[in-house]
């Protein structure tokens, strides 16, 4: 679907309320690739091994709900356009489920609970869902430039960013702050229960403003010809053809490398920083502001460095980099040559590094999203269909799969070194937290240099994106030539 040439301009309070959205999967994504881990393990006693398959197996359930959902708004036709029905019925379900993943019956077996994450995890999920995949999909359709692609997707990634961080930061401040009952504040049960309930309502009217804040830009679509009802093997032909294309086969092996490699940094960030490196909540609400300074550097950084280099080569120098510089701290620490716990420099040090991983990894993450716009064209060309629905659907699975396969791939190296439920940090081996750091380490190099080789087969630069443009303009021209044609000889 191509914006129609008499569609006013794109100002920057449209994209800034189109991104606002990625609020509410922000929250979601914090809640599981951060939270969820700690919570049901060590605040609930949930072995962690448990925990992280149940977060995997919700994970699984995306697998298969994200791409029916992004087929099914790439074909319904609605007066309110194939995408904001979607949107808008998300709101409820989503706060409501998110709600009841983090109040939990009590006395629940290690098994009971395992369920119990399932059931309601993939409700959260597939809820979202019903948000993510159609708003990602409004991207190609709000605009078809290639450098504006970029400052779109950075609006979209910033919000979403903004809303994790924010609510990390608040939870560690305020929700988690330590307590008589609870000097390691991280530990507190009903801290998490407020987080559900902040967050709950937070991603309910970041979806609502989202929706009807982009709504006015519907009328300018141009609605593809419906399509025939192909019945279920006929559909499953068609997504498979699309999913073939080797541009977007590249992105998707890129991705699921790069966002485990994010999900388990994450997952493990509260681990390392509660006894690595031994932080109180409220210097771990402080280092969760240097994604926020990395999230904002990124948004002037993914446009300026698509324009110097292109997408793809700017996006594989960022992942190297980002890696390079995640690592550092473990690799100094375990070398000995770090700052030792409760120096002065300590927070700020990894504050200036995790902020620059942060950086370097966002502006990636938004290069990743414009590339994905972009394949919808070329896509287009081959199989005569607009699937932008499809395409988000993969890469909206790409991103969960920082809190499905990271979470999972923590949980196993938490498992791995014996680091037990309710573990005080004054209290257990020096050792752990140290060996934790040591298949750690390997692990991320692995998953981002890994996902980096595979974008050497991503072949869409500038030029090309703009010769798949002027061929489709060619064949709309032609098109509209036929019909012409054909409503004249019958006149």
């Amino acid at each position: 679907m191509i914006v129609s040439k008499t569609a006013p301009k794109l100002g920057i309070i449209t994209k800034m309320l189109y991104g606002v959205g990625s609020v509410g999967y922000g929250i979601k994504d914090v809640a599981f690739r951060s939270f969820l881990l700690l919570y049901y393990n060590q605040v609930i006693g949930v072995r962690a091994d448990l925990v992280s398959a149940a977060i995997l197996v919700a994970l699984v359930f995306d697998a298969i709900s994200d791409p029916i959902v992004g087929q099914w708004s790439d074909h319904i036709r609605t007066k309110w356009g194939r995408r904001h029905p979607f949107m808008l019925a998300s709101a409820i379900p989503a706060a409501g489920s998110l709600l009841l993943l983090f109040m939990p019956p009590e006395g629940m077996s290690d098994f009971a609970a395992f369920w119990y994450i399932v059931v309601v995890g993939c409700s959260v999920r597939t809820f979202i869902t019903f948000y993510e995949i159609p708003s990602s999909a409004l991207a190609p359709e709000l605009t078809s430039d290639y450098n504006e692609r970029t400052s779109v997707a950075s609006f979209r990634f910033f919000f979403g960013y903004l809303g994790g961080i924010g609510m990390a930061f608040i939870t560690l401040m305020v929700f988690l702050a330590p307590t008589a009952e609870y000097p390691v504040g991280q530990l507190n049960p009903m801290g998490y229960w407020r987080f559900a309930v902040f967050g709950s309502l937070t991603m309910f009217f970041a979806i609502i403003l989202s929706s009807l804040g982009t709504f006015h830009r519907v009328k300018y679509f141009k609605p593809p010809p419906p399509s025939p009802w192909l019945g279920i093997f006929g559909t499953l032909g068609q997504m498979r053809e699309t999913f073939s294309h080797k541009g977007f086969l590249a992105l998707l092996g890129f991705g699921l490398l790069k966002y485990t490699g994010i999900g388990m940094t994450s997952a493990l960030s509260i681990y390392f920083g509660t006894y690595l490196w031994g932080l109180s909540s409220s210097q771990l609400a402080i280092l969760v502001l240097d994604s926020l300074v990395g999230a904002s550097l990124g948004l002037f950084m993914a446009p300026w460095l698509s324009k110097i280099f292109g997408k793809r080569n700017a996006a594989i120098g960022l992942a190297i980099l980002a890696v390079l510089i995640g690592a550092t701290p473990y690799i100094l620490r375990l070398s000995g040559l770090f700052f030792e716990n409760g120096d002065p420099l300590l927070v700020p040090t990894l504050f200036m590094l995790s902020g620059l991983y942060n950086m370097c990894g966002f502006s990636s993450a938004v290069l990743t999203h414009a590339m994905v716009g972009d394949v919808v064209e070329e896509s287009q060309l081959a199989t005569g269909r607009r699937s932008e629905g499809l395409f988000y659907a993969a890469n909206t699975f790409m991103q969960k799969a920082t809190s499905g396969l990271g979470v999972f791939a923590a949980g196993l190296l938490v498992a791995f070194v014996g680091l037990t439920p309710g573990s005080n940090p004054g209290a257990i081996d020096p050792a752990i937290p140290l060996q934790l750091a040591m298949v750690y380490i390997p692990a991320l190099l692995l998953l981002y240099i890994g996902g980096a080789s595979f974008l050497m087969f991503y072949k869409i630069d500038r030029n090309s994106h703009e010769a798949n443009l002027e061929e489709l303009r060619i064949r709309d021209r032609e098109s509209e030539y036929d019909v012409e044609s054909i409503v004249s000889s019958s006149s």
